[in-house]
């Protein structure tokens, strides 16, 4: 039964169910994808002159960004009684993405280590191409840290900062947490808002088989098979070390914390996936995970803080990445760094890929940064793997993405703040995602009609999924 905005009726047992619409359209994404790589290959001239497509879908979603996010946030800040809890969850997210952070980093240096060596002849091109990298990767801790201040309150959603949005949304919540019940008619409306958002962003969404279809051509257009062949090593190698990262080290924490199945929860966000892949971004998915893991029953203080944050902190792919490219381009040079320069290197990238956006060419710009540093006389090195960084980039945004998926879930059960029998509900199919609104479309706004339920009832209270959590969902 295709999901209706105000059914509250259980779907009719061995009746047939009918797929809605949006199925076609990630359908269309599959076939766009497929046309974008052999355009590229047959003609790599028209291919690249196609990227204006791929930049202007990704353009139209990073711009529903920070409206997302400052309504998500403020709707769970706003509607949780004690500032205490907030806090609670913010150090804990934070203190987790320290951790893989280093694991990921770590991992990348052994595999780094483990790849046979291979040396390039440096071009004068690509000596100029690691060189312009390295110029832009001159922004300091402190600069990086008095940039999460906006100009004014507005600049922070026309500049499409995260972490500016982030502190704003913050500042908003717990002004309305503390006005009490003063402040439920703002996040009423608040919670308008964000319906209307999300409806926004699903009729963006349609236009995403022209989007992957301009930014995959554009990306094999560019490339083409000779770098490929040349870099096979380096690309094979830190495929196959995201793939172990996800499916042993995340899926393992998310067994044993939680109890899931790592492919049955990835499966549940295959769309997104497949949305990453067509642009190489993970940030054209994170309206998308926002939406799913408030669905899938994680609280919205949980969703609202440790999203937004795992986009700037929590770059699981981008800190494998750091590792793993330094010593490559290291031996491709024919001049390996010693253990104790490996090291230092691991340290300096652990505050450095704090740095990185999760958007697509960052990690190349502080992987310049790192060497810079380091070791300057290996920063041209970096023009080596400029051609492939590209697919490079959706390995870093996938495993970026899945981290701070599994992330929010992690979070969401320490804190006690996660609907046990809904997950398993949406993960068995019962409760299907609503693709034509993202929201729960029932119901008070935000959650704002049980403020005090936050803490007890988790989702259930606070959720757009239902009032009690378990009677009246979408869908049901």
């Amino acid at each position: 039964m295709r999901r209706t905005a105000v059914t509250t009726q259980a779907p009719s047992q061995g009746g047939r169910t009918r797929r809605d619409r949006t199925h076609y359209l990630y359908i269309a994404v599959i076939v766009a994808v497929i046309a974008g790589i052999l355009v590229g290959f047959a003609a790599p001239g028209v291919a690249v002159e196609l990227k204006p497509l791929g930049t202007g879908f990704v353009s139209l979603i990073k711009m529903m960004i920070s409206p997302i996010i400052f309504c998500t946030i403020v709707l769970g800040v706003g509607s949780v009684r004690k500032a205490a809890k907030v806090g609670a969850v913010g150090g804990l997210a934070l203190g987790y993405f320290m951790v893989m952070s280093t694991v990921a980093l770590a991992i990348g240096l052994v595999v780094g280590n483990m790849l046979p060596g291979v040396e390039l002849h440096l071009s004068e091109a690509a000596r100029d191409a690691g060189t312009a990298q390295a110029a832009g990767a001159s922004e300091s801790t402190v600069d990086f840290l008095l940039g999460i201040i906006p100009a004014t309150m507005v600049s922070a959603f026309t500049e499409g900062e995260v972490l500016q949005t982030l502190l704003i949304a913050l500042l908003v919540g717990f002004a309305l947490q503390a006005m009490g019940s003063v402040g439920e008619p703002v996040i009423r409306g608040i919670g308008h808002i964000q319906r209307l958002v999300f409806r926004v962003l699903a009729m963006i969404m349609w236009v995403a088989p022209v989007g992957a279809f301009g930014a995959i051509a554009a990306v094999v257009g560019e490339t083409g098979m000779d770098a490929l062949k040349s870099l096979a090593v380096i690309m094979i190698g830190f495929y196959a070390t995201c793939v172990v990262f996800v499916f042993v080290v995340l899926g393992l924490l998310l067994r044993v914390v939680a109890g899931l199945n790592i492919f049955t929860f990835l499966k549940y966000l295959g769309r997104e996936f497949l949305l990453i892949v067509s642009t190489s971004s993970s940030e054209s998915a994170l309206p998308r995970l926002i939406a799913k893991m408030e669905h899938l029953g994680v609280s919205k203080p949980v969703v609202g803080i440790t999203v937004p944050t795992g986009y700037s902190f929590n770059l699981d792919g981008t800190a494998i990445y750091l590792t793993m490219a330094s010593l490559f381009v290291a031996q491709a040079l024919g001049d390996p760094l010693s253990v104790g320069q490996q090291i230092s290197l691991l340290v300096f990238m652990i505050i450095a890929s704090k740095g990185a956006a999760g958007v697509t060419g960052a990690g190349l710009a502080t992987l310049a940064g790192g060497l810079q540093s380091h070791r300057p006389d290996l920063v041209d090195g970096v023009g080596l793997i400029v051609g492939i960084d590209r697919f490079m980039s959706e390995a870093r945004a996938l495993t970026n993405f899945a981290g701070n998926a599994v992330a929010t879930v992690l979070v969401g059960t320490w804190t006690k703040e996660i609907d046990r029998a809904r997950v398993d509900e949406v993960l068995s199919g019962k409760i299907p995602f609503d693709e034509q609104t993202f929201v729960d479309d029932h119901g008070a706004p935000g959650g704002a009609e049980q403020p005090s339920e936050a803490a007890q009832t988790g989702p259930g209270g606070e959720h757009p999924g239902g009032g009690d959590g378990t009677k009246e969902r979408v869908g049901v």
